[in-house]
C-alpha cells in the first residue's frame, strides 16, 4: 500500500470519528426532551390512586434548566374532570448564586399554577391514594434539592359541586416567594427560610402571608402570620347559605391567624371578623327571613356596638397529629369582643416562635436565637410606636 493511500485513510478516520461523535451528541440533544418527558410521565403514572401527564419538556443546557409545560395531576376516582394540580409552566434550573457558596441546589419558578380541591373528588376513597405519594413524586421530578421557589399568578380553590349553587372559594393572583429552603446561607438561624405571599380572595379581599421556616427538619419549624382583609361578605353567600341557611346583604369579612411550630408542637389562633354586615336580603323567602332574623338577634347581642364588629378568636395548641381548638376560650372571646373591647382588624402579633417551644427542649443556640428574634421584634414595635406618635 502506497504512502499516499495510508495518509488519505488516516485523514478520513481523523475526521470521521469526531463527526460521528458530533452526530451522536446532536441526536442525544434532540431526543433529550422526549427522554425527560417519558421519565416525568412515568413518575406521574406510578403515583398510587392518581393519574397525570405532561404535554411538553423544553431543555436549556446553557442555563442548566428544563421547563415542564402542561403538567396536571388528578385523583383516580375523580368524576369532575377538574385537575387537582394544574401547572401550565414550571421552570426548574440550577440556582447559580449558590454554586459560589459551594452548594448545588435548584430553583423553581411556576407560572399560573392551580391547586383546586374539589370536595366530591377528594372525599372518595381511591385505593392507596396518599398525599405523601404525590408530594414525594413531584419532588422526585426535581433531581436537585430545591432552595428557591416562586409562584406567579397562582390560584388556590375549594369547590363543592354538590351544593346548589356550587361553592367556589378561591384565592387568585397569588404571588409567592420562598428562599433559602435548604439553608445555604444563615445556617445558624433557627428559622433561616423567609416566605412571603399575597393574593386576592373572593369578594376582592386582600390576602397576605409572611414569616420564616426551617424546612430541613423532618417536621418543619415555622412562624407564620396570615391575613385576609376587606372581603365583601356577600361573596360568602353560596357557602354560608348551604351550610348555615343564611346569606349576607352587605358587609365586610376578614380572617387573621398566626401559627408557630417548633419540634412538632403547634400553637396559634384563627380570628374571623365581620364588619357592618346585614343578613336579611330583599329576595329572601319568609322562612329565610325568620331564620336570618333569629341569627341577627344574636349577632346584635354579641357584636361590638361602637364598631359594628362581630368577631371571635379561636386558639389552638397541640402536636401535629392532635390539634384541637379551645372551645371555652372561643366563647369567652366572643363576649370579650362584644362587651369589653373590639378586636382590631389586624394580626395581633401575640404568637411568637418561642411560644411553640417547650422550655425543656431548648438548646443554648436556640435560646440565643430566640433572644435575638425577641430583640428584633421589640425594636420593630418601638419604631412603629414612634411613627404613630409622629403621625
Amino acid at each position: 500500500m502506497s504512502e499516499t493511500k495510508k495518509r488519505s485513510r488516516f485523514k478520513k478516520k481523523r475526521y470521521t470519528i469526531p463527526i460521528i461523535i458530533l452526530i451522536l451528541l446532536i441526536a442525544f440533544r434532540l431526543y433529550l426532551p422526549t427522554l425527560v418527558k417519558n421519565y416525568v410521565n412515568k413518575v406521574l403514572a406510578d403515583i398510587p390512586g392518581y393519574y397525570g401527564q405532561v404535554e411538553d419538556i423544553d431543555i436549556s443546557l446553557i442555563r442548566g434548566a428544563y421547563v415542564i409545560n402542561g403538567m396536571y395531576l388528578s385523583k383516580g376516582t375523580a368524576e369532575s374532570q377538574v385537575p387537582f394540580l394544574n401547572f401550565p409552566k414550571s421552570d426548574i434550573s440550577i440556582e447559580w448564586k449558590s454554586l459560589f457558596k459551594g452548594k448545588i441546589v435548584s430553583e423553581i419558578i411556576m407560572t399560573s399554577p392551580e391547586v383546586i380541591y374539589v370536595f366530591e373528588d377528594q372525599k372518595e376513597e381511591s385505593g392507596d391514594a396518599n398525599t405523601d405519594d404525590w408530594t414525594k413524586a413531584l419532588t422526585d421530578i426535581v433531581p436537585i434539592d430545591i432552595n428557591h421557589f416562586e409562584v406567579h399568578d397562582g390560584k388556590l380553590a375549594f369547590v363543592q359541586l354538590s351544593a346548589e349553587p356550587n361553592i367556589d372559594l378561591q384565592i387568585d393572583k397569588l404571588e409567592l416567594t420562598a428562599d433559602n429552603l435548604r439553608n445555604v446561607v444563615e445556617k445558624e438561624r433557627i428559622l433561616p427560610s423567609p416566605i412571603r405571599a399575597n393574593g386576592v380572595s373572593i369578594g376582592k379581599g386582600k390576602v397576605s402571608l409572611e414569616g420564616n421556616m426551617n424546612l430541613v427538619k423532618k417536621i418543619p419549624d415555622m412562624d407564620l402570620s396570615f391575613s385576609l382583609e376587606d372581603a365583601e361578605a356577600t361573596a360568602l353567600n353560596d357557602f354560608t347559605n348551604y351550610y348555615a341557611g343564611l346569606d349576607f346583604d352587605k358587609g365586610k369579612f376578614g380572617l387573621y391567624s398566626e401559627i408557630a411550630i417548633a419540634n412538632g408542637h403547634i400553637v396559634g389562633y384563627v380570628k374571623p371578623l365581620l364588619n357592618n354586615t346585614k343578613l336579611i336580603g330583599k329576595d329572601d323567602s319568609f322562612l329565610e327571613v325568620l331564620w336570618e332574623g333569629f341569627i341577627g338577634f344574636f349577632k346584635f347581642v354579641l357584636k361590638n356596638q361602637s364598631t359594628d364588629t362581630l368577631a371571635t378568636k379561636v386558639p389552638f395548641e397541640g402536636d401535629l397529629n392532635n390539634v384541637e381548638a379551645g372551645a371555652w376560650p372561643t366563647f369567652i372571646n366572643i363576649f370579650k369582643n362584644a362587651w369589653i373591647k373590639a378586636f382590631k382588624g389586624e394580626v395581633d402579633n401575640d404568637i411568637n416562635f418561642k411560644d411553640a417551644f417547650k422550655s425543656e427542649n431548648l438548646t443554648k443556640e436556640q435560646k440565643r436565637e430566640l433572644q435575638k428574634k425577641e430583640r428584633e421584634e421589640q425594636e420593630k414595635k418601638r419604631k412603629k410606636e414612634q411613627q404613630v406618635k409622629k403621625g
